[in-house]
């Protein structure tokens, strides 16, 4: 089990947090993905260790971007 974090910039309202929720959840080998609105933190659970790449790649997909780590 691996627990990262990020921090995702330009989400205002619950509708951008179910989307980077759904996007990242397509990631493969994530099991879980919690994100604040409040803070912008993102938590991705997962089997093993995933890329950050395709994390950020994700994000972007669902319109937003991932702050510097």
């Amino acid at each position: 089990m691996s627990t990262a974090t990020y921090t995702v910039k330009g989400m205002t309202c619950g509708h951008c947090v179910s989307s980077v929720k759904e996007e990242v959840s397509e990631v493969a080998g994530v099991t879980n993905v919690e994100v604040d609105l409040a803070t912008g933190l993102l938590t991705v659970n997962s089997d093993g260790p995933v890329d950050p790449a395709k994390i950020t790649v994700a994000v972007e997909e669902a319109g937003y971007e991932v702050a510097n780590q």
